[in-house]
């Protein structure tokens, strides 16, 4: 009986004996996108690094040291910030606070029921109004700001609160995400079903839609609270009283008088820092809304 021959595996086609094989070409085709996401991760943290470690540095260490190395006048630059003209700083701190959330919340709401209207009522002209939302939001909001001033001022609304409010409770993006959300999270069955057990629209819109569509109003409500707290145009063009500022036309102000004086640079930096921690501290608050609605659609049937 012979015995079964061992048959000697050959070279791969390709490679020549004795040569070491690579990695797959799929693993460093892999490998791109992590570093194009890497950098772009640099490219948008390296600004965030240079506002916090200068924020550090005192008016003398500020132009006179290596730009990524820390400083020791973090404590004199926050007590000189909050003592400059009686701590208005805050003042436009909170005036910020006022404009991007109760004009977020403002925006929200109309947006939700305008979304759940297009995405779930039938009725003529309905395109038609869409697509011009979809107009305004391919629309540069510098084109509006004039005509808004210029309304608002015949109304005697300009350099008031409300002279920035208004403008932003009607947001086009905020309109298209929520009809989006509400056309895909809210089942017209349901609807329906709201309907001949005798539910009202409002009731059906507030008890059975809104819940549904949380998460994406959350993503809404993040999104114009962003755009309104970092708004610079509008404030700009709509107010002329400083107590009224938010905190980033606060900030240019400031940066202004510093070309004169600066030592005013310190508390530039120092303000801006400080008015990216609640854009933080909101981010991590709002996503756990996120990941609650993923845990919902993994049981959902």
């Amino acid at each position: 009986m012979s015995s079964p021959s061992v048959v000697k595996a050959g070279p791969v086609v390709g490679i020549a004996p004795g040569a070491t094989q690579g990695p797959p070409r799929s693993r460093r085709v892999g490998l791109t996108p992590t570093l194009a996401l890497l950098l772009g991760a640099v490219y948008c943290l390296l600004p965030v690094a240079w506002v916090v470690i200068a924020a550090t540095k005192s008016g003398s260490e500020l132009f006179s040291t290596f730009t990524f190395l820390p400083g020791t006048g973090l404590a004199d630059n926050l007590s000189g910030l909050s003592a400059y003209r009686d701590g208005i700083y805050w003042r436009w701190m909170g005036n910020s606070a006022l404009y991007a959330g109760l004009g977020a919340l403002l925006s929200t709401a109309v947006s939700a029921i305008s979304g759940y209207a297009l995405a779930i009522y039938r009725f003529r002209g309905r395109e038609t109004v869409f697509n011009i939302l979809l107009a305004g939001v391919l629309m540069p909001p510098v084109i509006l700001a004039i005509p808004q001033y210029l309304l608002l001022a015949r109304v005697d609304l300009a350099d008031t609160y409300w002279s920035v409010l208004l403008p932003l409770v009607l947001s086009p993006y905020g309109v298209y995400l929520s009809r989006i959300y509400a056309a895909a999270a809210v089942p017209r069955d349901v609807v329906e079903a709201g309907r001949m057990d005798g539910a009202g629209e409002w009731r059906i819109f507030t008890r059975i839609a809104l819940p549904m569509m949380v998460p994406g109003l959350v993503t809404v409500f993040l999104f114009q609270f962003v755009a309104v707290w970092n708004n610079f145009l509008l404030p700009y063009i709509m107010l002329s009283d400083d107590e009224k500022f938010p905190i980033t036309l606060g900030l240019f102000t400031l940066l202004e008088q510093g070309s004169n004086t600066p030592a005013l640079y310190t508390l530039v930096i120092t303000g801006a820092l400080l008015a990216v921690l609640p854009l933080i501290a909101l981010f991590l608050v709002i996503q756990r809304f996120w990941s609650l609605d993923l845990l919902s659609g993994a049981v959902k049937s």
